[in-house]
C-alpha cells in the first residue's frame, strides 16, 4: 500500500544504520557476500551453532519438531523450480510450474452464499449497506482456523486499505453514505471455507461467518482501558477498527489483527493544532485524503466533542473466529502504535511472547511477555494479552540487544507520563526517551522452531548517509533481520544478526526488494513476501529460502502494480493462502484481474489457494 512515507520519530536516538556500520564494516560485508553470492544467496550467517547445525546435512535439513520423536529422513527443503525473472511480469499471476493456484474470496464476495454481491463493474458499487456484508478490499494478514482437519475452518482475513478511486470510483467522498462505503470496505472478514471433493475451495453459509469494520463496536481491555486519554467528551462508545495489516494468532485460538496507518483516516474541517503525541503519530489536516472527517466527526481532529478519539485506534485487536457475537477486544498491554503484526510465540514458563514492528521509517521493535502461563492465567479468568511487561528493542554494536521496558516505575518514564495506561497510548514517546534504536520500518515477524525470530526491515530511501562506505544508507531496498533471545524469549537481552540485504540480490534470479510478509515454517524455510517497486521487471513476489544454506528460489508473483501479502496454510501445510492486495492500484487499464484480461472489470483484491501439484508440502 502507500504507507506513511514522513518521519515522525525526531529523537535524537542512535540510528539502528549507525549500529550496523560499527558491527560489519564494509569491507567485511561484501567480502561475506562475495563468498556467499557462489552459492547463489547472499546472506550473512549468525553464530557457530546454526553453521555447526548445518555441517553435514548436504543442504538437507531435519525439522525441528520431529528431532525428538524418531529419526527423520533427509529431505530437500527447496525441491520446486522457480518462477525466473523474465517470466514474473505482467497483468496476470505466474506461479511455479510445480504449483497451482486458485482465486478466493475476491472484493465484493458475499460472507453468506446468496448475499450481495459486487463482481468489479466499473459503472456501480456497493452501497455501504451491501459492503457490510462482503469481503471487504485491501486483503492482507490472514489466518486459518480448522474446523474439520485440512478441508473445512474459518478464514479469519484483514482488509487494510482501499483507495476513494478504488473504493468509491471517484477521489473525495461526497456524502456521509460514501464515507460509510469506505469504512464497511475496511476492518475484518470472518469467512468459513470448505474444500470440495474436486478439490476447489468455496465459501459457505456459516453462523461464525461476521464481518468487522470502522463501525463496529469494540472493547479495550488492560492498563489503558478506562484511561481518560481513550473518553471522549462526547462520551461516544468505541467503535470500530481501521487500516488492519498483518496479524497474529493465540495458542487457545482466537485471531489478532493490527492497527497500522491509522492517522490517516483522521483530518481536520476547522482550526487544529498538533499536540506533541498526534505529530509523534503523525496526524495532519489530511491524513490520507479520505475524507471522513468531512462527514463523520469522529475522524475530525479539530471537532473538540470527539477529542481523544484518534487514540482509541493503533492496537493490536483480539477477535473470536468461532463466535459471530463476541465483541472484538483492544489489547492495550502490547503498547499503541503502528502495529505491522505480532509474532506470537509461547516462551519458558508458558509465557505467552509477542515480537511486533512498527511500521514507519526510524521506528522500533517491541516485544510483550504474559506475566505466567498463558494456561494458569486463562483457568484465573485473566486473559495472557493484559498482564504483562512491553519492551522496546536497543541493537548494540557487538551483536548483542537489549530490551527495555516501557514502565511507569522507570524514573525517566515518570517524570514525562502519569500512569503506565499513559505510557502504553503514547508508547512512541517513551520507546524515544529510553534510547531504542530506530529502524528501517520493521513490518512483519515470524519465530522459527529454533528460537530465531526474523523481522522484514521494509525500506528507508530517507537515510541520509550515503556515502560508500556505508551499503545501507539509503536503504531503498529494504533487509531482513534475525534475533534470538536469552532464556527462551523471556529474558531481556539477545544476538542479533541480518539474514539478508535485498540489494545484493539485484541481477541475480534470486532477486527481490523490499521484504514485507515472513513465515518461518517447521522445517527450515523462511516464506518472503513483498511490497514495493521489484528490480528487474519482477512484480510483486512470493519467495522461498532456505535458512540453514541461504538457496532462496521464487514460488509466486502477483500481477501489476499489486502486493503480495498474507499467509497461512492448513494444518498439514498442503494447502496455502496468500493475498494479492490493490491489483493494478485499483485501475482497470492496467489489469482486471481476476476477471479476465480485456472483460474492463475493475481489479479487485483476492486471496489465492496454493497447492502443490503432487500434493507435497507448500515449500517443497
Amino acid at each position: 500500500m502507500t504507507h506513511d512515507n514522513g518521519i515522525s520519530n525526531k529523537s535524537k536516538n542512535r540510528p539502528f544504520q549507525d549500529v550496523l556500520q560499527t558491527r560489519i564494516s564494509r569491507r567485511n560485508l561484501l567480502a561475506r557476500s562475495i563468498v556467499l553470492s557462489a552459492a547463489g544467496f547472499v546472506t550473512v550467517v549468525a553464530g557457530n551453532q546454526v553453521q555447526q547445525a548445518v555441517a553435514g546435512t548436504g543442504g538437507y535439513y531435519k525439522p525441528w519438531f520431529r528431532r525428538r520423536r524418531r529419526p527423520w529422513r533427509r529431505r530437500r527443503l527447496l525441491g520446486f523450480k522457480p518462477v525466473k525473472v523474465a517470466e514474473g511480469s505482467g497483468s496476470i499471476p505466474n506461479i511455479s510450474p510445480n504449483y497451482e493456484y486458485q482465486v478466493l474470496i475476491p472484493w465484493g464476495t458475499p460472507i453468506q452464499p446468496g448475499g450481495p454481491e459486487y463482481d468489479g463493474d466499473p459503472n456501480t458499487r456497493p452501497t455501504a449497506d451491501q459492503q457490510a456484508q462482503q469481503v471487504g478490499i485491501g486483503h492482507d494478514g490472514m489466518w486459518f482456523f480448522p474446523i474439520r482437519g485440512n478441508r473445512h475452518g474459518m478464514l479469519a482475513i484483514n482488509h487494510e486499505f482501499g483507495r476513494n478511486s478504488h473504493v468509491l470510483g471517484k477521489e473525495t467522498p461526497e456524502s456521509h453514505e460514501d464515507v460509510l462505503l469506505s469504512q464497511h470496505a475496511h476492518g475484518v472478514s470472518v469467512v468459513e471455507i470448505r474444500k470440495r471433493f474436486n478439490g476447489r475451495w468455496k465459501v459457505v453459509r456459516s453462523r461464525r461467518a461476521r464481518r468487522i469494520h470502522v463501525n463496529t463496536p469494540v472493547a479495550f481491555s488492560g492498563p489503558a482501558a478506562n484511561h481518560p486519554l481513550l473518553q471522549t467528551p462526547a462520551g461516544n462508545k468505541p467503535l470500530g477498527t481501521v487500516n488492519n495489516c498483518s496479524n497474529g494468532h493465540t495458542p487457545w485460538g482466537t485471531y489478532l489483527t493490527c492497527e497500522e496507518n491509522f492517522n490517516g483516516y483522521f483530518g481536520a474541517t476547522g482550526e487544529w493544532k498538533a499536540t506533541e503525541a498526534q505529530e509523534r503519530y503523525g496526524f495532519s489536516e489530511t491524513g490520507f485524503n479520505y475524507g471522513w472527517e468531512k462527514f463523520d466527526p469522529r475522524f475530525d481532529l479539530s471537532n473538540k466533542n470527539y477529542q481523544n478519539e484518534e487514540n482509541r485506534f493503533g492496537w493490536v485487536v483480539e477477535i473470536d473466529p468461532m463466535n459471530a457475537y463476541q465483541t472484538p477486544v483492544k489489547r492495550t498491554a502490547l503498547g499503541r502504535f503502528k502495529h505491522e503484526g505480532v509474532g506470537l510465540t509461547v516462551g519458558r514458563g508458558g509465557r505467552v511472547v509477542c515480537y511486533m514492528g512498527d511500521d514507519q521509517r526510524f521506528d522500533y521493535i517491541y516485544k510483550f511477555v504474559s506475566a505466567d502461563n498463558w494456561k494458569r492465567m486463562l483457568a484465573q479468568g485473566i486473559s495472557p494479552l493484559d498482564e504483562g511487561k512491553l519492551y522496546v528493542a536497543k541493537f548494540n554494536d557487538d551483536g548483542t540487544g537489549e530490551w527495555l521496558e516501557l514502565t511507569i516505575e522507570n524514573p525517566d518514564l515518570a517524570a514525562k507520563f502519569k500512569d503506565q495506561g499513559e505510557v502504553l497510548t503514547y508508547a512512541r514517546l517513551a520507546a524515544d526517551i529510553l534510547g531504542a534504536t530506530p529502524m528501517d520500518r520493521p513490518e512483519w515477524t515470524t519465530i522459527a522452531p529454533n528460537e530465531y525470530v526474523y523481522c522484514s526491515l521494509t525500506n528507508n530511501s530517507r537515510r541520509e548517509q550515503t556515502d560508500a562506505a556505508n551499503p545501507l544508507a539509503p536503504n531503498p531496498d529494504g533487509h531482513i533481520i534475525r534475533w534470538r533471545d536469552t532464556n527462551r524469549h523471556v529474558g531481556t537481552t539477545f544476538t542479533w544478526d541480518i539474514f539478508v540485504i535485498a540489494q545484493d540480490t539485484h541481477g541475480t534470479e534470486e532477486s527481490f526488494s523490499d521484504p514485507d510478509g515472513l513465515w518461518a515454517d517447521p522445517y527450515g524455510r523462511l516464506f518472503i513476501q513483498t511490497d514495493g517497486g521489484q528490480k528487474d521487471g519482477l512484480n510483486n513476489q512470493m519467495l522461498v529460502a532456505n535458512t540453514r544454506t541461504g538457496e532462496i528460489r521464487r514460488l509466486f508473483t502477483g500481477v501489476t502494480d499489486d502486493e503480495i501479502t498474507g499467509l497461512t496454510v492448513t494444518p498439514d501445510q498442503r494447502t496455502m493462502f496468500i493475498n494479492t492486495q490493490h491489483p493494478g492500484n485499483g485501475d482497470p487499464t492496467l489489469t482486471n484481474f481476476p476477471a479476465p484480461q480485456g472483460s474492463g472489470k475493475v481489479p479487485r483484491d483476492c486471496t489465492f489457494v496454493i497447492t502443490h501439484r503432487r500434493g507435497r508440502i507448500i515449500g517443497s
